[in-house]
């Protein structure tokens, strides 16, 4: 049952029908992470082929917004904090940089989306909520189902550019 996808494993326990893509998504992402990120060296992690984004911008950038867009869904506004990290993800030396400390790293940041994604009730769902310092109109759904799309992009170039320097 294990080599099956998430999605084809059944409901993640504790999550509303309507998350289950999201929590489907996350847990797939982590899943990539943790075992194609093991073993590679600090230098492929950090190699930009063609000038393209390494794999270490892809994982932190996407814990990066996985922590933003959850603040949103919970109608927080982002901390200083945040928007420097947001400024640094790409750069090697300012973060988890090693395949460990990025997989531990990946790790903490879906243990907290899944936590968040538990707490969700259907009736927070289409509940209003403002994205950005534009305060664009978004709900509580809309981001998390983000989140969740957003995060396979981000993991699946990872695998790709893996690929690439492996």
């Amino acid at each position: 049952m294990a080599n099956n996808p998430p999605w084809l494993r059944g409901p993640v326990p504790d999550v509303i029908p309507m998350l289950q893509p999201v929590a489907h998504s996350l847990i797939d992402c982590r899943e990539d992470v943790e075992t194609r990120l093991v073993g590679v060296s600090v230098e492929r992690i950090w190699t930009k082929p063609g000038n393209a984004a390494s794999v270490g911008f892809h994982v932190r950038h996407a814990m990066g917004s996985i922590d933003r867009l959850f603040a949103y869904a919970r109608g927080e506004e982002l901390t200083l904090e945040q928007l420097a990290a947001l400024k640094t993800e790409g750069a090697r030396g300012t973060g988890p940089d090693t395949a460990e400390e990025l997989i531990a790293a990946f790790q903490r940041a879906t243990d907290r989306a899944m936590q968040q994604v538990r707490a969700t009730h259907d009736t927070d769902l289409l509940e209003f909520r403002a994205v950005g310092r534009g305060k664009l109109p978004s709900n509580v759904i809309g981001i998390l189902m983000h989140a969740a799309e957003h995060t396979q992009r981000h993991i699946g170039q990872m695998s790709t550019t893996l690929k690439i320097v492996l």
